[in-house]
């Protein structure tokens, strides 16, 4: 596991981001994962209910979510200073590196083929219970979209989850997003249409440590 991402060559530029097609937070149907072994105490606290948040979230299905995507701690093999996200898509992983040569890692589902991107930016900005807005080219595709043209309120069934960081370049607003997801079997899959998701319970944990302005890595 500790050679995952020193194998995989980093797509470097800001301008990277820009010149890919704007996508939003939409799903299709992920493909079944076998289910793990009995889940120890310690992850199945990680993932329990919360209830005292805004909309109180039910409990992760994590049985559904392959062990190796489970929220842990382990070394620091992404060649990134502390204080950096690094998402590396071909492995569905993403890491919030730390000092002394530690990293917090977790699963991931990414953007299915098609609206893959990569490169260097930053994570502009966060919010809470955020309102989801489709780009235009989204509502175009998906015409039933529209009545969200100017956003949806936020909530449970809102697509981007209790919490997201906004990525920008140089260039402003690439409209990916690092945000939340309920469904447990997209975890490990490519099925957004671009932005990058998380279980609720994860990230909540990875709002809480990034800070505005920090670094963002995706390598293809």
């Amino acid at each position: 596991m500790n050679m995952l991402l020193t194998r995989r060559h980093f797509v470097l530029g800001a301008s990277s981001l820009a010149s890919l097609a704007l996508a939003g937070c939409a799903t299709s149907t992920p493909h079944p994962v076998d289910l793990p072994p009995q889940i120890p105490a310690n992850v199945r606290e990680m993932y329990a209910a919360l209830p005292l948040e805004r909309f109180p979230i039910p409990s992760a299905q994590i049985a559904l979510v392959d062990p190796l995507y489970w929220r842990q701690e382990v070394a620091n093999t992404t060649g990134e200073a502390a204080g950096t996200v690094v998402v590396d898509t071909p492995n569905r992983l993403l890491y919030w590196t730390m000092p002394n040569g530690r990293a917090m890692r977790y699963g991931v589902g990414i953007g299915r083929d098609g609206f893959a991107w990569a490169g260097r930016a930053r994570i502009a900005y966060k919010r809470e219970w955020p309102r989801w807005t489709p780009p235009a080219t989204m509502i175009e595709r998906q015409p039933e979209l529209e009545r969200y043209r100017h956003g949806m309120e936020p909530g449970l069934d809102n697509p981007l989850g209790p919490r997201a960081l906004y990525i920008h370049n140089r260039e402003g607003d690439t409209l990916y997003r690092i945000h939340g997801n309920m469904d447990a079997r997209t975890i490990g899959q490519a099925v957004s249409s671009g932005c990058v998701r998380l279980l609720f319970q994860d990230v909540i944990d990875l709002y809480q440590r990034v800070p505005d302005g920090s670094p963002i890595v995706v390598i293809q």
